[in-house]
């Protein structure tokens, strides 16, 4: 069946730009792997352009680093400590990542990468590897008392332990579903709306008229879109910081 550039779900499908096939394994370079190389490319980019001078007096993207570097470093020490500036490089990293990738799906015609859960995923499964494997290395058993409260009386130990284990396993599940749900519905919400305007028009002048309304709410939801993105980078990266803060600090 041929794909329809109308369909909502059209914009979510991968396709192949370079066939790869190993031993019968599919090693293909997609447009979802180019999204994501372009958002490194550009996040390094950025950071090289703007800290390569380094002036007293910045420039206007310096000053962006800069503001950028302070706001991951603030939220990283409220989170963790001033510990968890050993964290920074990582923290950082991810959330450059996913505030590029997310604006770079706003771009017409650009693929989102943080639109598939399978990339939201891996995100997750990588902030929780970091976190049990520092906090082995770090506190080695001590660390599973994460699970065990302080002050619960033993006849609910169990219980409250099963609780805390349940409660840590489905964090990259729901880490990652958060970022990929909002991403998925707010794109598809703009198409749905986008295809009310192209629909209407086509219509004639009663239908550019009524195409008004709908184009107004493209606009709107575009923005709020923006805001959508900024604002899932940043709560991807608070919740980070938290995870990181229990390989620290496991005790409760």
């Amino acid at each position: 069946m041929e794909n329809n550039p109308t369909d909502p779900i059209h914009q979510f499908q991968i396709s192949r730009i370079v066939p790869i096939n190993i031993g019968g394994l599919d090693f293909s370079f997609t447009n979802s792997a180019l999204f994501m190389v372009l958002t490194v490319a550009i996040t390094t980019a950025f950071l090289y352009y703007s800290t390569r001078g380094r002036g007293l007096v910045p420039t206007r993207v310096q000053s962006m680093s800069e503001l950028s570097y302070e706001f991951v470093a603030n939220m990283l020490r409220d989170a963790a400590g001033t510990a968890g500036m050993r964290f920074f490089p990582f923290v950082f990293s991810i959330f450059m990542f996913v505030l590029v990738a997310n604006f770079l799906g706003m771009m017409p015609y650009f693929f989102t990468v943080t639109s598939h859960l399978i990339v939201t995923f891996a995100l997750a499964i990588l902030v929780i590897g970091v976190v049990v494997v520092y906090g082995l290395m770090k506190h080695g058993t001590h660390f599973f008392h994460l699970f065990v409260p302080s002050g619960v009386p033993g006849i609910l130990l169990p219980l409250v332990v099963l609780i805390e284990v349940v409660s840590f396993i489905s964090r990259p599940v729901s880490l990652s579903v958060r970022l990929f749900g909002n991403m998925l519905a707010g794109h598809i919400t703009l198409k749905v709306f986008s295809g009310f305007v192209v629909s209407l028009s086509a219509l004639g002048a009663l239908g550019v008229v009524g195409s008004i309304l709908p184009l107004l709410m493209t606009i709107a939801l575009t923005a709020l879109e923006f805001l959508v993105a900024a604002l899932q980078a940043y709560v991807f990266a608070v919740l980070t910081c938290l995870y990181l803060n229990d390989a620290l600090h496991p005790g409760h």
